[in-house]
Order: structure tokens, then C-alpha cells, then sequence
């Protein structure tokens, strides 16, 4: 069952969200599920549009987006079965863009302690994702919870190798994720898993590399109900479902990120399997419908 919560005042009658609000609940069984806005990033439009074909523009434009900026929310999920509760990512902190770093704010809406937090679960460590695992203090912001992240995907980040091999537009992204991971080394400890294992009771990573090296999405099961978390193998609600097989300049390696995003929407509109995706309009649940041969819509939920 999906229940909406009642817009702020201040937002309400135009339909805008205010930043941080947690909006939409899923549960199904025993597992609560809340998406919790950490804000959104502002980007220039070739981030998104460089090399694409001009069908992408008609794409864009027809789903009423401007193509000078676009302004992808970012959405993190938090998981609650009555013994756990499980943030999967953490925002991007203060220090990314002033338009992100608001996920304290949804605690506090939502009335959750961070001390509550069991275990962070991270799809990959990219600066939207990772940066807001520490307070100002260099200390874990959630300070009792077990923080795990795919092997493949750790080990990439503290390879010596990667920051002279990522490219210059990328040097910030690894010179952040070394050091949230290595303070958390040093600190709590970070643990590992592999594609496919039960990471927690009812949560097992699937491989979707291509946006990172590692990246990571997560199935939920609860009964005979399942949901995916989907990251940033899908970044977007247009392009990415209509031409999956797309290469995108947001990915790290386009045509293997284009592989793995094609494979996860065959899934998940086979499966009819609920979705949550990070960058997708909030609260970024909904379900993929195939329209054609290779080709998808997100319905929004």
C-alpha cells in the first residue's frame, strides 16, 4: 500500500515539495518504506545531452523539460522492518551544492532519530551519494549504523591507480569518496558483500556497473511483494527509459552502464516490479512499462 503525506502549507497549493520533506511511504509486510529528499542537483544540459542524437532534445522537450538545466531530484530511501532501519546512500552533505544536503531535514520531518540507523547501504560513492555520511566534525553522521558498500566498488575508490585514470572532470569524485571511506575505515569500519548476496534479511545486491565500476542496486523482498533501489543505473525519467540502450555521459563507462540499465528495465517491466530511483521526480517510486522493442515508460506511483 502507498500512502501519500500531506504537503507543507507553504507548498501545497502549487504542488511543490518543500526540501527534505518525506512524502510518499511504501510498506508491504512487514517493511516500511520512506523516500526522503536530500534536495536536487542543478545541471548544465550537456551534462546529459553530449553526445546523443537529436532525437534526445524531442525526448526532453516532450516531457515539458528545459534543455539548458535540469534539476534531477535526489532521493534516498529508508527502510524500517521492525528490527532494522536501513538508509540506502546519504545525500551529498553541505559541501556539493547548495541546492542538495537537506536529508537531516526529512529526518526531522519524518520524526526519525539518525541515531536510529542500523545500517547505511550505499549503491556506489559517487559525491550525491556519499558525502553526507560525515558530520562537520569528520565524525559518522550515523553514528550507530553498520555502513556496507559492494566490494568491487570499494576497492575501486581506494586503488592509488584511479585518481590519475578518471579523468579531470572526475578527480573531485575520487578524491571525496577516498576520504568518506577511508575516515570510515579508520573509525567504524566498512563492510563488504558481492553481487547477489543477502546483504540483510530480505535485501540482496545486483550488480549494474557501468555508472561506476561497482555500482549496486537492491532487491527487497517481504512475502510475495519486492521492490528494487536502482541507484543511478536508471539516472532519469525520459531518456534513460525510452533509449536505455543509449550511451550516457553521466555514466563512467557509457556502453556498459547502457548494457546494465537495458537488462534492469527488462526486469523490472517483466517482473512489473516496483522501483525506487535516486534521480527519478520525487518521490521516485514507480514502475517501468515496455512501449516497444527495447524501449520503456516510468509510471509513477
Amino acid at each position: 500500500m502507498i500512502t501519500r503525506r500531506g504537503f507543507l502549507a507553504s507548498g501545497a497549493a502549487a504542488g511543490l515539495m518543500a526540501p527534505g520533506w518525506a512524502q510518499a511511504q511504501v510498506t508491504f509486510g512487514s517493511v516500511k518504506i520512506d523516500t526522503l529528499s536530500d534536495g536536487n542537483l542543478v545541471m548544465p544540459g550537456p551534462t546529459l545531452l553530449a553526445g546523443l542524437p537529436p532525437e534526445a532534445v524531442e525526448i526532453v522537450t516532450r516531457y515539458g523539460l528545459p534543455t539548458d538545466r535540469f534539476t534531477p531530484d535526489c532521493n534516498v530511501t529508508l527502510l524500517r522492518d521492525g528490527t532494522n532501519t536501513v538508509l540506502f546512500d546519504t545525500g551529498a552533505g553541505p559541501n556539493f551544492m547548495a541546492s542538495t544536503g537537506k536529508l537531516l531535514e526529512a529526518f526531522d520531518m519524518l520524526g526519525v532519530d539518525p541515531a536510529d540507523v542500523t545500517h547505511v547501504l550505499f549503491t556506489h560513492a559517487h559525491p550525491d551519494h556519499i558525502w553526507g555520511v560525515l558530520d562537520d566534525f569528520d565524525e559518522p553522521l550515523f553514528a550507530n549504523a553498520q555502513h556496507l558498500i559492494g566490494r568491487a566498488e570499494r576497492d575501486y575508490w581506494l586503488d592509488p591507480n584511479t585518481p590519475a585514470t578518471i579523468g579531470a572532470e572526475r578527480q573531485t569524485f575520487a578524491a571525496g569518496a577516498l576520504r568518506m571511506l577511508t575516515t570510515l575505515e579508520d573509525i567504524s569500519g566498512v563492510t563488504t558483500f558481492e553481487d547477489g548476496e543477502e546483504v540483510l534479511p530480505g535485501i540482496s545486491a545486483r550488480m549494474v556497473p557501468g555508472h561506476t565500476p561497482g555500482h549496486m542496486a537492491f532487491h527487497i523482498q517481504s512475502g510475495s511483494d519486492s521492490m528494487m533501489v536502482t541507484g543511478d543505473a536508471i539516472a532519469n525519467h525520459h531518456i534513460g527509459f525510452e533509449r536505455p540502450d543509449w550511451a550516457s555521459a553521466s555514466d563512467q563507462d557509457p556502453a556498459l552502464g547502457a548494457a546494465s540499465r537495458s537488462r534492469l528495465l527488462d526486469q523490472l517491466a517483466a517482473e512489473k516490479m516496483l522501483m525506487l530511483g535516486y534521480h527519478l521526480p520525487f518521490p521516485g517510486l514507480g514502475r517501468a512499462e515496455k512501449i516497444g522493442d527495447g524501449s520503456y515508460r516510468f509510471g509513477a506511483v
